[in-house]
């Protein structure tokens, strides 16, 4: 079924039968005024009513639905109406009072009435059909979305390590450490608050920013623990990045690809740059990796895939993400929208 909405079956089943149609009730004109005139009609009046039609559904209905510029789509309806309307009245003055020789039908008026009821009906009803495609496609996109969300969560189950069993694993490997050792039990805390966001904190749809940036933080400490003074790591965090939430784990897939594909020049600093700001309802994350030349053309790996399939998931294109690679930086910057 998308595949027959996807290459527009829909509408070429419905002109086809619009026009077969009309040229079935405009078969006396053939005799009345010869071939060329008959196929002038159809091409006429169907061309004007899918000028109309298609400025309807695609400029009015959208303004109607979405509660946005209801007056804009109003306008666009009246101009979709008259364009029709207009137009046929001119072609019925050309065909009967010219062709026809009928100087009583000379009235650029006379028809307005029934070509008004004509456009209204095939608007209607075409305005009829398009609502209930796009209900159709809602309901599957939904569909989609919560069938993939269960198997998100049927994998993450499978997944999942009994967590008693291995907050106890770290918590004995804590106590066997020397404690003068104590950069060695700051990295198993960071690593054990890590696992214990995961595990826990991330199970709802939602989760504060604040535990978020938290968790960026110490992936990023424990990630800096593995490169050495060649490598420099900034991050940069909005005074106003609190007060609100968005989907967990979201952000970390960006973090792991830029170190990931970050450069490893031995002359020069190697360096990764994250930023996270909020302007209005909108948080925007930029993150920032050096490159090396044979690098360029290398794409990010299967979480940034993943990522980007669920971003269209949750926002359905009410995000922006944007992906910028030159001779030595790759950048990521994403755009979404927080209450």
């Amino acid at each position: 079924m998308s595949a027959f909405f996807r290459y527009r079956f829909d509408h070429i089943i419905f002109w086809i039968l619009t026009v077969f149609f009309h040229g079935y009730t405009r078969m006396p004109w053939i005799n009345k005024a010869g071939w060329n005139q008959f196929v002038l009609e159809l091409i006429v009046r169907n061309a004007l009513l899918a000028c109309a039609v298609y400025l309807v559904i695609g400029l009015s209905l959208p303004r109607f639905t979405s509660g946005n510029k209801k007056w804009l789509g109003l306008l666009w309806f009246i101009v979709a109406i008259s364009v029709y309307v207009a137009g046929k009245n001119a072609h019925d003055v050309y065909f009967y009072g010219y062709v026809l020789g009928d100087s009583s039908r000379i009235n650029f008026f006379l028809n307005s009435f029934y070509n008004l009821s004509i456009v209204l009906f095939y608007v209607g009803f075409a305005s009829t059909l398009y609502l209930t495609k796009q209900w159709y496609l809602q309901r599957e996109q939904m569909r989609k979305i919560e069938m993939e969300k269960l198997n998100t969560e049927l994998e993450y189950l499978r997944a999942q390590i009994n967590p008693h069993f291995l907050f106890n694993s770290i918590n004995t490997i804590y106590f066997q450490i020397d404690k003068q050792n104590q950069q060695a039990r700051n990295t198993l805390e960071k690593f054990s608050e890590m696992l214990r966001y995961q595990l826990y904190d991330c199970s709802g749809n939602q989760i504060e920013i604040e535990k978020e940036v938290n968790y960026l933080r110490n992936y990023i400490e424990l990630q800096k623990l593995r490169f050495g003074n060649q490598y420099e790591v900034g991050v940069s965090v909005g005074e106003n990045m609190h007060g609100f939430t968005i989907p967990p784990l979201l952000l970390i897939p960006f973090v792991e690809n830029a170190f990931k594909h970050v450069s490893h020049f031995t002359d020069k600093i190697n360096k990764i740059n994250v930023e996270l700001s909020r302007l209005n309802d909108q948080l925007i994350f930029s993150i920032a990796n050096t490159v090396e030349p044979k690098a360029i053309k290398q794409e990010g790996g299967i979480g940034i895939k993943n990522v980007t399939r669920r971003l269209e998931l949750l926002y359905n294109h009410r995000h922006s993400l944007k992906i910028e690679r030159d001779s030595s930086v790759y950048t990521v910057t994403l755009q979404i929208p927080v209450l």
